[in-house]
């Protein structure tokens, strides 16, 4: 059975306002190669003066190094760039799960949500894009407005279709201009060298991956003749669900998620998993906890 509508709650939006979550980054050799921008006039961080031209900027003259010196100088500061947040959420059919209660959809589109509200009290801008085996591409904007509209469209969003983890970042990463953050939520439930890919073609920027299952995907509470549905591809399977089918269900999901994360390592990324069960404020907690060390 299909959602017509996905339920994102967002009066956890108050609860956040504790957080700092500012993406802001001054341009350094990190974002602009060896040489930092610098501008006259307004800005963050005084490094300089110079001697002023025609071109200045009467505003800019700082009238105090005049008395001084009886020449007339402008400020220089450090320019100030803000990091756009790029949030990749997962809408396959595999993430309209379960049928009833918080599905993986609606739990990763809060989170989505959420990341993209605290971006907002700073003014910066964000885009919420959705991918299955293509992905539904948003530009970045800043604003109130934007989140209200990006929340209604992930309301009115209907899942279907499998995942291409590997082809959706190879398109968008083409649509990243400058060093970004980059937000990418899933179950992950994809072959792990999709997944490797995806992490090795973003390494180049700030790269959160966020895992979202369901909790009875981490037990497996069934026993005994099953049917198993693969929800992506409608196939049914037929089996006897053992102690031991179970245990070496969830060695496969361990060791699944062992892979992600070390590919996470390896880059500088960083990777959190969570389920639906957890409170949604916890996750923010502990990821901008971590953010912060």
């Amino acid at each position: 059975m299909t959602r017509t509508k996905q339920n994102i709650e967002t009066d956890f939006f108050r609860q956040l306002d504790r957080f700092t979550f500012s993406v802001r980054k001054r341009v350094s050799t990190v974002y602009a190669g060896n040489r930092p921008s610098t501008r006259s006039g307004h800005g963050i961080d005084t490094i300089g003066f110079r001697e002023y031209d025609l071109n200045d900027s009467l505003k800019d003259i700082d009238w105090k190094a005049y008395a001084r010196t009886e020449k007339l100088y402008v400020r220089q500061f450090e320019e100030e760039k803000t990091l756009t947040t790029h949030i990749l959420l997962d809408a396959s059919k595999s993430m309209d799960y379960p049928e009833k209660g918080t599905s993986k959809f609606e739990y990763a589109a809060m989170l989505a949500a959420g990341y993209a509200y605290m971006v907002t009290k700073y003014n910066d801008r964000f885009a919420i894009s959705t991918f299955t085996q293509e992905i539904d591409i948003n530009k970045p904007s800043r604003g109130r407005k934007n989140l209200l509209r990006t929340i209604d469209r992930l309301t009115e969003l209907e899942l279907s279709g499998g995942t291409s983890i590997g082809e959706a970042v190879l398109k968008y990463s083409r649509e990243i201009k400058s060093r970004s953050l980059v937000i990418l939520i899933s179950d992950f439930l994809q072959e792990p060298e999709a997944i490797e890919t995806a992490v090795s073609r973003l390494s180049d920027h700030d790269l959160i991956l966020i895992q979202v299952l369901d909790p009875t995907e981490k037990v497996l509470p069934v026993q005994g003749n099953s049917k198993l549905v693969d929800l992506e591809t409608g196939e049914e399977i037929r089996t006897y669900v053992s102690e031991k089918f179970k245990e070496r269900y969830l060695e496969k999901l361990d060791d699944h998620s062992a892979r992600i994360k070390k590919a996470c390592m390896k880059t500088g990324a960083e990777f959190y998993s969570f389920t639906t069960d957890t409170p949604i404020f916890d996750a923010f907690y502990y990821t901008i906890r971590r953010r912060r060390r």
